[in-house]
């Protein structure tokens, strides 16, 4: 078959799309570039929001009227929440991916793609929370690899859909991570994101606290090849001043951090069970620039949560500009049925949206800020690009960068890291003009 991938939502979803067209591939099929080439297209659906569940819905349907005779299949998130209304021809939800590649080949083999006869029967699946180990998996982004080492949440944020459609925290054996890493780095891959639903709660499945993290990064961390170890989302409750002091203590972990934020009022982030409070986040972030003075802070904001008056909403403006963030990811609120949050008083519509942005003007000048503040500074990039004479990449602190090489030194390449001295910066990109 060839075989098309589309991803929806997160860099969990796209580690599992890669790991998906690993299995394809090992099978023998073959990547088809458009929809319309392929047999079989696999659209990885996200549910964190109604308008991903919406989009999701959406491309589902595209697939199916660009190209009438291909298989189409549902995964993800949002395939395992849905009432079984899905224009799909397979439907393969959180707990069935490993099944994908046998059940397509077996509507390719007896062409009942061309009658879209459905196979929304679900195999068996064990009731208990396993993590679903997809072996070694190789991105095709080039020398920046996703590792995924949990699955599940076990938080249930009144807000929040994914608990019921990832279930409960299931975390990948220690052995099968350090393998993978191992891989990456022997296919030449030099940054690794090592990623998860609730990264922080790894190994919680077993009876671990948040050292039995800090320790499988160590482990990552000395793997010959990798020069670059990058986090994804962090929970501010679990940053113990132990385990910040042994992510300081690694070789190669780059100096910027998501920590999920959602709310800067009290009030607000008791509503979403948040198990924090802004003072005590807000400690978590000094703690970190303590031990990382020149990181980036990236976060998630959700603006017109269920109750949410004008005044939380400005105590979110406030805390956000105080702690100034170099990104932030701003989300109107999106009712999702089953949760609590849905049964709460809503905030309308206008008023959200008036929220977002406002929200979404500071989020822009932070982050203006923050590159301005790289000025005159040594940084290194990654070099993702190369275009005539500039290098394209991001720095450690994860800000977007281009590096106009001079006349009479070497051009880069994919994969080499070079440094130098940032001249300016253009909105929340910055440009190297010196490389060394």
């Amino acid at each position: 078959m060839k075989v098309y991938f589309l991803t929806l939502g997160c860099r969990v979803n796209q580690y599992e799309t890669d790991a998906l067209r690993s299995m394809f591939l090992g099978r023998g099929h073959e990547l088809a570039e458009k929809p319309e080439d392929a047999d079989c297209c696999v659209v990885n659906t996200c549910s964190v929001t109604s308008e991903a569940d919406r989009k999701s819905r959406q491309m589902l349907r595209r697939m199916a009227r660009l190209n009438p005779g291909t298989i189409v299949v549902a995964a993800g998130c949002s395939a395992e929440t849905t009432d079984g209304k899905v224009d799909a021809d397979i439907i393969a939800g959180t707990k069935e991916r490993l099944s994908i590649v046998d059940r397509a080949e077996k509507l390719f083999a007896e062409k009942k793609a061309l009658i879209h006869e459905l196979d929304h029967v679900r195999p068996a699946v064990s009731k208990k929370d396993e993590y679903h180990d997809f072996g070694s998996v190789l991105s095709p982004e080039g020398c920046r690899a996703f590792m995924k080492i949990e699955d599940g949440c076990d938080s249930f944020c009144t807000y929040c859909i994914i608990p019921f459609a990832r279930g409960r925290v299931a975390s990948r054996s220690r052995e099968s991570c350090i393998r993978e890493a191992e891989y990456l780095a022997g296919n030449g891959f030099k940054e690794i994101i090592v990623s998860g639903i609730h990264l922080c709660s790894y190994g919680k499945d077993r009876g671990e606290d948040i050292m039995s993290l800090a320790s499988l990064l160590k482990e990552i961390d000395s793997v010959e090849g990798i020069e670059r170890l990058r986090l994804g989302s962090l929970e501010p409750i679990s940053l113990t001043d132990g385990f910040i002091d042994a992510l300081a203590g690694l070789k190669h972990l780059c100096p910027s951090f998501h920590l999920s934020l959602q709310s800067g009022s009290d009030t607000v982030l008791k509503r979403m069970n948040r198990h924090y409070d802004s003072k005590g986040y807000a400690s978590r972030v000094e703690r970190l620039r303590e031990r990382f003075p020149e990181m980036s802070l990236t976060t998630d904001i959700i603006v017109g949560f269920p109750g949410e008056t004008d005044e939380e909403f400005e105590e979110t403006m406030r805390f956000a500009k105080d702690i100034g963030f170099a990104r932030i990811h701003v989300f109107p609120y999106s009712l999702r049925k089953g949760t609590k949050a849905a049964e709460m008083e809503q905030v309308l519509p206008e008023i959200k949206k008036k929220r977002e942005t406002r929200l979404l003007a500071l989020a822009s000048e932070l982050s203006s800020d923050f590159a301005n503040q790289m000025t005159g500074k040594k940084a290194e990039i990654l070099v993702e690009k190369v275009i005539n004479n500039t290098a394209s990449g991001y720095t450690g602190n994860y800000v977007r960068a281009e590096a106009v090489i001079p006349d009479g030194v070497r051009i880069p390449v994919p994969g080499e890291i070079i440094s130098g001295t940032v001249s300016c910066s253009n909105g929340a990109e910055i440009i190297i003009r010196t490389t060394l």
